[in-house]
């Protein structure tokens, strides 16, 4: 038998219908697009959950409580579009979640305990005003995909190159000067997305990610007839610049 499966999305709530915790056994929790600005600590009860959207509100914090929810919460959290300026340390406990979403928050920077949520297939930080990752993103050894599109990063921490699963990497309109040296020990990288970001030049080893099947630089300064772009297309790689 399966849990229930509650959907509030756009019901102009304020507030959590009280309703949601008399089903201790639900699994899917709807409550994006609406007006919350804040979640009672009753939502660490809800130990079946595997899914969790809280999209598209008001919310200013996260109750720490919610690090109670992991061994149900395994599939995916949203909380993108939200009033965050800060993620609980309780976050990172939920270490068997697949797919966190926390972007169009006012963030500005990332757990440094992130590197604990190892069940993580895909990483969504997209407009949050980061500057810096923090180096214990590395340990998420499974992630495939990471989205930081619309941020402040000048760099990324060399423990990157322990992503070896990443097959997607997001990095648009960023402040980067350069390709980060971290990529080049990836070997299932396909796709590569870093326009409009500060670059000049492509680096020489880029030729030689094994997987690479599509790069794009636009807005940057990189040159059509650079000796890189033309062997990656020659390689059969789509550049864009």
């Amino acid at each position: 038998m399966t849990g229930a499966r509650l959907n509030y999305w756009k019901a102009g709530l304020r507030s959590v219908p009280p309703e949601v915790w008399r089903h201790e056994d639900c699994e899917v929790l709807i409550l994006a697009d609406n007006h919350l600005t804040e979640l009672p600590p009753a939502l660490g009860r809800l130990r079946s959950l595997h899914t969790l959207d809280l999209g598209h509100n008001a919310l200013t914090e996260v109750p720490e409580g919610i690090g109670e929810l992991a061994a149900g919460l395994t599939r995916y959290l949203y909380l993108h579009d939200n009033r965050l300026a800060r993620l609980p340390d309780g976050l990172c406990a939920l270490d068997r979640l697949g797919y966190l979403n926390v972007g169009d928050n006012p963030l500005g920077r990332l757990p440094e305990e992130i590197g604990r949520m190892a069940g993580l297939v895909e990483l969504r930080a997209q407009h949050v005003q980061l500057t810096t990752l923090p180096a214990s993103v590395g340990e998420l050894g499974r992630l495939r995909e990471v989205w930081l599109g619309g941020n402040a990063l000048t760099g990324l921490p060399e423990t990157v190159a322990a992503l070896r699963a990443l097959r997607l990497l997001e990095l648009r309109d960023n402040a980067l000067p350069r390709v980060p040296d971290a990529l080049r020990t990836l070997p299932l990288l396909r796709r590569i997305d870093l326009r409009g970001n500060r670059i000049g030049a492509l680096p020489p080893w880029i030729t030689e990610l094994p997987s690479l099947e599509k790069l794009d630089v636009r807005w940057n300064a990189v040159a059509d007839t650079a000796e890189p772009v033309v062997a990656l297309r020659e390689k059969g790689c789509v550049v864009l610049t």
